[in-house]
């Protein structure tokens, strides 16, 4: 069927019998636009991957009364026709109200006429429900089509895989398609598309290739300046001018092609380029229309302002220079993607990064990911209330009330305001913009259905909303800049006018400051002499205050707790924590951005409604816990309503893989959330990244995850003093070759073999031993270790002193010659001790092993002071090792868990078995220790994380290859399989629990168990691990505190926070609606009432009046039983 015959055959008047089979209309589309019509549909649902009348499942009906989406294409979209929800249709509601909209006038034409189609509104919400009840193994489709067959087509987006966020595509101005502009080729291969390949059609891939290599362009440029010894300020406002105006130039704000040609021009005569473009600048920053008349493009310019074009200086380029600008203009800049611009500019203006170029920034769809939680979800929960309220007035025929409802929520939006407290070049502050002004369209398109005249002159989310805070001048700059040119991005997408003059504005909305440490003088230090010495010092130390605002949200700086002292400026670390007292000192630098938001959020009358932080994957580690605890459980309590534990974040490349990030989200009160999980992740290295994710729902933990919460367990009394870190030597002078020990006088020297021993590392338990000796002076003075000692003293001089010499803690640099931590509580732990059992700190496998007490442990080992086996069984049994994974923290690119002793080892309840089940325990231990080191003894090509790789492939089923196999029979990894599982066996029993227990299972009996334990502890009964060890050392600090026990907070009364429902009739749909959309099953309409505070039977009237709106305009679904299920329950 050619396009003409089908438009024709559609907007027939006499046709409307048939545009009621809408089957017909699309699968006649198909024919039109040149692609696959459906497939039949099959019995077997997960087959149905392209057809018609498609059903999803849904807890709420039973499957002969199951949903269908009209027309469902798996991952390209969910399409809804307007059609099969009018009377007669297959979905229309049961009670239908009289208020439908009159068949358009003239079919398949644009008008200027737009009307208020409550069934298109309610194809549109019910498309969106069916997307949630898809298959979990089906992600959100990119698109969602609402049809009315004969007349047009409606285009959603949302390509973050999520369905949470479907928004006008491409935009305002062109998301709705009538069937005569189908005549256009290019419209229907952009249709063609959604069906073939709809991700190609996400702006941001083609944009951050243009980005990308604009961002090129400039580094060449800025290059050139620099090697002329132009200051790099001056030369950033000059590139900074020089972008805005390719800008200008592409949204005609200044005359089409008219700066492009001027380039031209000057590649020819170069010596023009500065003056020309000097005065360019000087006449856009002039406010008198009649001095802005610009010769070189013969006409008078508009005013632009806004602080960037003051004080314009424009340098001589050479010829190599200004084509290199040429080539960056002929680039379209409305495809220019500020979510990453900024961090490309920030890169090629600064020499340091400029080879890393494009190479190492972060993509849109993360940065879009932490937004949509922490900002757009509470703001389209707000716009759905205001919707539903409007709709209810309108259907009353209050059109109005219904102009003002929304007209309310538009001016809300309009006064919302979004901080970044480290807002780099504004890349979250510029995603935040981009999304309220999606929003605000959808908006403005509703005033518009309702009879509102489109107007220039209403206020606008615009940039002065978006507060930056940003240490960095020169990303402050760019910030700003960001955040205009996406700004009129959004402007152009929504409205064919131009924006009011003066085009840009100076709100001074980036801050150029330190936003977690101020103090009297700043930015400037106070010098003063301390020992001789000419030190920094920061009087007065304190927090700075910050803008206030609804929504927090950015990426602060990562710096480990352990890191601040020397990757900060000298006394910056001493004087953050005077300032911020409440913190702990080995908090990572991005935790206090994290306490300063939970502290604000939790203020009385605050306004700040969530935040939303990107952190180091270490967040989940026992020092970022313990700021979390403290906000969690405070009064009022906050709540993480979004947490992803592990994540990936820049964009991979060469030189570097991904830093793995979380992210967390949290808003006041007691709340339940949802945490995501990565079930696979593709594309890391390039600008399309692809995740998919799992979730679980319920209250979110501090260790970022739902159910039981480990993090409750508490120190048990009965495991102090057996683990600790190894040493941290702080100085690699202090390792030697055995050849260097025997130099140095090992062997010559008496008692030295007590002060030069073996030294093992993770990566020499994991692997292979690096066969090196470590120089351990622990208990010496410098003076005996030169008078005993002389070759050990000249070797540390030299090899040791100079770099401890320069660090800024004064016991590391007076005693140079020992350890940086030397571990004094450790030691008396060990001694007597033929061996102890040792684990690396970050591993993928989580393995004990026994050491020979002479070697001396690295401080990535984490030791426990104990030689028996038994408990060696105990620790590499499954209950230990699942709660070692589920109470430590995760770090690096591997996301390996790591063994905290606080919040592992010290609260873990080791059972007390009877001696028969102990002597097993031992007897399995000792084999396999014993069965390990033999077969690493026998096979130099085999390690430790090898063999475990290998057991964990064995227990997968997956197939071996022949290398594989091999080394499974050299390995012995079935005979390590079954030690393994009798251990886990013996350790159920010595518990006297089931063998078979989950993995929640054993987490909920072992934080059982340790209440208990520490109730026996209060009370005076401690189970030591090691008593002869213990109980003289402890045992008298036990019994001050026993009958100490915390029992926690009683629970909240019920229904104290139940809401009041609305007087105003007009405010009880979005009312109800709320109600329905929390509640995770059906409720009838007495359920419905007694959901509000004092309600009941009082109130039923009136909630059963508001549902029939509710159900009209798909909100929620009626049940054949009289119940009604909002979107938690279908």
């Amino acid at each position: 069927m050619n396009i003409e015959d089908f438009i024709t055959r559609w907007t027939a008047r006499e046709g409307g019998a048939e545009r009621a089979n809408y089957q017909m209309f699309l699968s006649e589309l198909c024919d039109v636009l040149g692609v696959p019509r459906p497939d039949p549909a099959g019995a077997e649902r997960d087959l149905n991957d392209y057809v018609f009348e498609r059903a999803v499942s849904s807890t709420a009906l039973d499957r002969a009364s199951a949903k269908r989406i009209d027309l469902y294409k798996k991952a390209a979209f969910v399409l809804e026709a307007k059609q099969t929800h009018a009377k007669g249709g297959t979905k229309a509601a049961p009670d239908q109200l009289p208020l439908l909209p009159a068949e358009p006038e003239h079919l398949g034409r644009r008008s200027t006429a737009k009307g208020w189609d409550v069934l298109m509104r309610k194809a549109f919400n019910q498309a969106n429900d069916y997307v949630h009840l898809l298959p979990t193994d089906h992600a959100a489709p990119p698109f969602l089509i609402v049809a009315d067959v004969g007349h047009c087509f409606e285009i959603y987006a949302d390509f973050s895989g999520t369905g949470r966020g479907y928004a006008y595509y491409p935009d305002r101005k062109g998301f709705r398609i009538y069937l005569d502009e189908l005549r256009d080729p290019k419209i229907r291969a952009r249709l063609a598309t959604i069906w073939t390949d709809p991700h190609s059609l996400d702006p941001t891939r083609e944009s951050a290739r243009v980005t990308r290599e604009i961002a090129e362009r400039l580094a060449a440029v800025s290059k050139g300046l620099e090697a002329r010894n132009h200051p790099p300020e001056e030369v950033a406002l000059f590139l900074m001018r020089s972008i805005f105006t390719m800008f200008a130039e592409d949204v005609e704000l200044l005359p089409k092609g008219a700066f492009t040609n001027l380039l031209e021009e000057c590649l020819d005569s170069p010596a023009a380029f500065a003056p020309l473009l000097k005065e360019l600048w000087e006449k856009m920053n002039e406010p008198d229309h009649d001095r802005r008349f610009y010769s070189a493009f013969k006409t008078h310019l508009r005013y632009f302002n806004g602080g960037l074009f003051e004080k314009a200086r424009a340098f001589p380029l050479g010829k190599e220079e200004i084509g290199e600008l040429l080539a960056a203009a002929r680039r379209d800049w409305r495809q220019v993607e500020p979510a990453i611009f900024g961090t490309l500019v920030e890169q090629a203006l600064d020499p340091a990064e400029r080879r890393r170029l494009g190479a190492h920034y972060t993509p849109r769809a993360y940065v879009e990911r932490l937004v949509n939680v922490t900002v757009m979800e509470p703001l389209r929960a707000d716009w759905r209330a205001a919707r539903t309220k409007a709709e209810a007035l309108a259907d009353a025929g209050d059109e109005k009330g219904a102009r003002d409802a929304v007209r309310a929520f538009h001016h809300q939006l309009c006064a919302t305001r979004v901080l970044d407290p480290a807002c780099g070049t504004a890349n979250f502050l510029y995603v935040s913009l981009e999304l309220m002004k999606t929003l605000e369209a959808e908006v403005l398109e509703t005033l518009v259905q309702l009879g509102e005249p489109e107007s220039i002159g209403l206020e606008t989310v615009d940039p002065h909303q978006f507060l930056g805070i940003e240490l960095n001048p020169r990303a402050a700059a760019i910030a700003e800049l960001v955040l205009w040119l996406g700004y009129l991005q959004q402007h152009y997408r929504a409205r064919s006018s131009h924006p009011a003059e003066p085009i840009l504005r100076a709100f001074h909305n980036i801050e150029n400051r330190d936003a977690v440490l101020i103090w009297d003088g700043y930015p400037l230090t106070t010098v003063v002499e301390q020992n001789g010495a000419r030190v920094e010092t920061y009087p007065n130390a304190r927090r700075p205050e910050w803008p206030e605002a609804e929504f927090i949200v950015g990426n602060p700086p990562f710096i480990g707790g352990k890191d601040l002292r020397s990757r900060l400026a000298p006394g910056y670390a001493e004087a953050l924590w005077k300032a911020h007292k409440a913190m702990n000192d080995s908090a990572d630098f991005v935790m206090y951005w994290w306490d300063r938001s939970a502290e604000i959020l939790a203020r009385k009358k605050t306004i700040l409604r969530r935040f939303g932080f990107v952190t180091t994957n270490s967040i989940t580690q026992v020092f970022q816990r313990k700021v979390m605890e403290r906000h969690l459980n405070g009064k009022p309590p906050i709540s993480l309503i979004f947490a992803i534990g592990d994540h990936p974040w820049t964009k991979a490349g060469r030189e570097s893989a991904a830093v793995r990030i979380a992210m967390t989200a949290a808003a006041r009160g007691k709340l339940d959330g949802v945490v995501w999980e990565v079930a696979s992740e593709t594309g890391l290295d390039t600008d399309e990244p692809a995740l998919t994710f799992t979730e679980k729902r319920g209250k979110v933990n501090s260790d970022l995850t739902v159910g039981v919460d480990v993090t409750r367990a508490r120190s048990l009394m009965a495991n102090d003093g057996i683990c600790s870190p190894g040493f941290k030597l702080h100085g690699s002078g202090f390792i030697v070759t055995p050849a260097q020990a025997e130099h140095l006088g090992l062997g010559k020297r008496p008692r030295l073999e007590h002060h030069i021993r073996l030294y093992r590392n993770g990566r020499d338990l994991t692997a292979r031993p690096r066969d090196v000796m470590v120089i351990d002076l622990f208990g010496l003075t410098a003076d005996a270790t030169r008078r005993d000692y002389p070759e050990v003293y000249q070797h540390l001089l030299e090899a040791v002193k100079p770099e401890r010499d320069q660090n800024n803690r004064a016991v590391y640099r007076d005693n140079w010659w020992i350890f940086g931590e030397p571990r004094r509580d450790m030691r008396p732990a060990l001694t007597g001790l033929g061996h102890y059992l040792a684990t690396v700190e970050t591993a993928k496998h989580r393995v004990f092993q026994l050491l020979d007490a002479a070697v001396a442990p690295d401080n990535k080992l984490i030791v426990i002071a104990d030689d028996d086996a038994a408990t060696l069984a105990i620790l590499s049994s499954r209950i230990h090792t699942h709660w070692a994974i589920s109470a430590g923290g995760w770090l690096g690119f591997g996301n390996d868990p790591v063994y905290v002793k606080s919040s592992v080892f010290d609260p873990f309840p080791f059972p007390d078995p009877s001696d028969t089940i102990r002597a097993r325990l031992r007897a399995l231990g000792e084999e396999l220790d014993a069965t390990r080191k033999t077969v690493l003894a026998e096979h130099a090509d085999l390690t430790l994380t090898g063999l475990y790789n290998l057991l964990e492939k064995v227990r997968a089923g997956t197939e071996l290859t022949p290398i594989e196999a091999d080394q499974k029979s050299r390995g012995r990894v079935l005979i390590l399989k079954e030690l393994h599982d009798q251990i886990d066996t013996a350790t159920a029993d010595a518990y006297g629990w089931p063998r078979d227990l989950t993995g929640e299972q054993i987490l909920e009996r072992l934080v059982a168990l340790n209440a208990e334990r520490a109730r026996e502890e209060a009370a005076g009964q401690v189970r030591w691990l090691r008593p002869d060890y213990q109980i003289p050392r402890f045992a008298k600090g036990a019994a001050a505190k026993s009958g100490e026990l915390d029992l926690g907070e009683a629970p909240a009364a019920a229904g104290e926070d139940l809401p009041d429902f609305p007087k105003n009739a007009a405010d009880r749909p979005p009312a109800v609606l709320a109600v329905l959309d929390q509640a995770e099953a059906p409720l009838d309409v007495a359920a419905i009432a007694r959901s509000f505070k004092k309600g009941g039977k009082r109130i039923e009237q009136a909630v059963a009046k508001v549902l029939p709106g509710l159900v009209r305009y798909g909100h929620v679904t009626a049940l054949p039983d009289g119940r009604y299920a909002g979107r938690k329950a279908i």
